[in-house]
């Protein structure tokens, strides 16, 4: 239901970092837990990061553990993920999402999404 806007993505090679953050429109934004989600070009939509209303519960999927952070910040309606030693594979449009179960990586257990940020990771 929330209306959500990602930022920050682009072009950056091998090893290299980028911020992308998520604002969202609603003031009941801290109310949700919060979600991060990729898809590559013809590959399925794939679970990245989540964060509690809080912020001091977190989840990752194996592939960016260690090297992706998730955060955010209810004063400002943003939900962000950190990429560092960003990798080609990394490669894909980006989403955030409102979390609707909290431990979930699936798609269906997310509620209103962003229209997505391209990030391109270059050898």
């Amino acid at each position: 239901q929330v209306q959500l806007v990602e930022s920050g993505g682009g072009l950056v090679q091998a090893g290299g970092s980028l911020r992308l953050s998520c604002t969202a429109s609603g003031r009941t934004f801290s109310y949700y837990p919060m979600g991060w989600f990729r898809q590559a070009p013809g590959k399925e939509r794939e679970f990245v990061a989540a964060i509690s209303r809080t912020g001091l519960g977190t989840y990752y999927t194996d592939s960016v553990k260690g090297r992706f952070t998730i955060s955010r910040d209810n004063a400002k309606n943003t939900v962000y993920l950190q990429m560092n030693s960003l990798q080609p594979e990394d490669t894909a449009v980006y989403y955030c999402a409102t979390c609707q179960i909290f431990g979930s990586m699936k798609v269906p257990d997310f509620g209103s999404w962003g229209q997505g940020t391209q990030v391109t990771v270059s050898s």
